[in-house]
């Protein structure tokens, strides 16, 4: 039998043996870090190789030998923003209602990422394709945000791990994807969405002008099956004597064909721009690719010298999972117009050269043993001012206070898991009064789970409270949910774990996400309290699953 791309990818890069990896503070900042086991490989006709597996068992890019395989950041990882400063890049990402959001991440090599510190700390709305840059010495983050109303925001940090300055609105209401960009002559200026642009202050902090339309994006043809023309993400960068943008077009989601990568150049940054000749530089043609919806891309000098561009896509299949953080190498030809040669980045590709590889990613598993990781590991959903102090890890234990009636009200405590399967599992202990549980969160309309008080268990599914069957084990237990390619089991144990039972409502998740919800998030794995009092929870797991 013959495998196509997409049968190989899920018979051999998602079958890797579990990996035990340490858990709390030590692991989440790189100290006891787990040997990687390497991938195992390939067999079969059109088997793909596997990736490596690191803290919880997750998924590595770096395949350990040149090459790596994408995603090199799992998870929802939309609209990556890419700044190279020296020998230091720095990205990050759409964060939408998570908060502390902008989480920025680290590398030296393109392929192993560390996260460092949230850049953004106060909700001002939900968070969407910022851009990230340094100018005279000073960071700066554009933030586009959708409130009430919607507008971008400025804010600027002498260090990478700030702190950050208070957000400042430009006033730009009916704008998304901001891309600073200077021109020849020094100014500098806003590229949006649909092929506009505004010019900056010389400090970058305010508007010096009005909103110009200066680019009409290429157009596919009008048979292909796309969501919408929807021109987004423009990315500006200056190479040899021209300026190119790139821009997405086709809609975020939709079909798994209709985002896609397109370019133009001009010798000036007022134009005029010039259509690349072999638009679109990347599209998913197919749903048997191994990524689906690829869009939102941005060039970056390796530290070999050779360009990359980092962008975002579905995994196949899994719509759950959000954008995921894409790698792909670039060429240049001798009329000075790039290419990207990933094809459907199914299979590896060379890794850069020259940049020391950092110890990748972090672990989600935590023991409540030092402060709450609170904008890497842990995120509030849309909390206000004062969430954070609903939350305090005292030797060993997580003290969460009760907010709200549900999930839906209570702002859960969740993280972003980018395995296809994976469990987790708490010990959790409630107060009178108090209902608590584990979560699967896409938002507060819809969502999956189970709590429980002293006396009922809570059924979650669809967003909605579906059973209140007896709950034999009173106001402690341990609770495990397991998603197994979007089948979820869930299991409790009144003896700390030593028997499990398993509770009789089986769940499938494959529809919780954006195509059917809208918003843009992904399906996170999380904690919640809500009612009165608190609940403390002790030793939270979390494992990535051989397929």
């Amino acid at each position: 039998m013959t495998l196509n791309r997409r049968d190989a990818l899920k018979a051999g890069a998602l079958s890797a043996v579990a990996l035990a990896a340490p858990t709390g503070s030590a692991a989440a900042a790189g100290a006891g870090e787990p040997p990687l086991l390497p991938p195992a490989p390939a067999t079969g006709q059109g088997a793909s190789p596997r990736w490596r597996r690191g803290r919880d068992n997750q998924r590595v890019a770096d395949l350990g030998n040149g090459t790596f395989l994408n995603p090199v950041l799992s998870g929802d990882r939309p609209d990556p923003a890419v700044l190279k400063d020296g020998e230091d890049y720095y990205l990050t990402f759409s964060s939408f209602d998570s908060y502390p959001g902008l989480t920025i991440w680290h590398s030296r090599d393109l392929v192993n990422w560390q996260p460092r510190q949230p850049a953004l700390t106060r909700n001002i709305g939900s968070v969407w394709a910022v851009s990230l840059e340094k100018h005279a010495g000073r960071y700066f983050l554009y933030i586009p945000v959708k409130a009430e109303p919607n507008d971008i925001f400025v804010i600027t940090a002498q260090h990478i791990d700030g702190p950050w300055s208070d957000p400042v609105p430009l006033g730009l209401h009916d704008h998304i994807d901001p891309c600073h960009a200077v021109g020849e002559d020094g100014s500098r200026w806003l590229f949006l969405s649909g092929g506009d642009r505004v010019r900056l202050s010389d400090d970058g902090l305010s508007l010096a002008g009005e909103v110009e339309h200066v680019y009409d994006p290429w157009r596919y043809p009008e048979d292909w099956d796309v969501e919408g023309f929807s021109p987004e993400g423009p990315k500006i960068h200056r190479h040899g004597d021209w300026f190119y943008m790139l821009t997405a077009v086709g809609g975020t989601a939709g079909p798994p064909t209709g985002h896609m990568v397109i370019a133009a150049r001009s010798r000036s940054i007022h134009g005029p721009w010039q259509h690349h000749p072999g638009n679109p530089l990347v599209r998913t043609r197919s749903q048997d690719e191994a990524w689906w919806s690829r869009g939102h891309a941005s060039l970056v000098e390796g530290p070999d010298t050779r360009w990359y561009a980092l962008y975002h896509g579905y995994e196949a299949d899994f719509w759950t999972l959000g954008r995921q953080c894409l790698l792909d190498t670039v060429t240049w030809d001798a009329d000075d117009w790039f290419h990207m040669t990933g094809g459907d980045l199914a299979h590896p590709l060379p890794a850069p050269e020259g940049g020391s590889a950092l110890p990748h990613g972090m672990a989600l598993s935590d023991d409540f043993g030092a402060p709450l990781a609170l904008g890497t590991r842990w995120s509030f959903f849309r909390p206000v001012p004062e969430e954070a102090a609903r939350c305090r890890s005292v030797e060993g234990v997580l003290h969460f206070a009760a907010k709200g009636l549900a999930p839906s009200s209570g702002s859960p405590l969740l993280l972003i898991a980018g395995d296809t399967s994976y469990r987790f599992e708490c010990d959790i202990e409630i107060d009178p009064g108090c209902t608590a549980g584990l979560v699967l969160f896409y938002d507060d309309k819809l969502y999956a789970g189970l709590g429980f008080d002293a006396g009922r268990f809570v059924t979650h599914q669809y967003g909605i409270e579906r059973a209140r069957p007896a709950n034999p084990h009173g106001r402690r237990m341990k609770m495990r949910i397991t998603n197994r390619r979007h089948i979820v089991a869930i299991h409790t144990s009144g003896d700390g774990g030593k028997t499990w039972q398993r509770f009789d409502r089986g769940m499938e998740v494959s529809g919780y996400h954006h195509n059917v919800r809208g918003g843009f998030l992904m399906l996170r794995p999380g904690l919640y309290a809500a009612g009165q009092g608190e609940a403390r929870f002790r030793d939270f797991r979390y494992t990535a699953l051989a397929d």
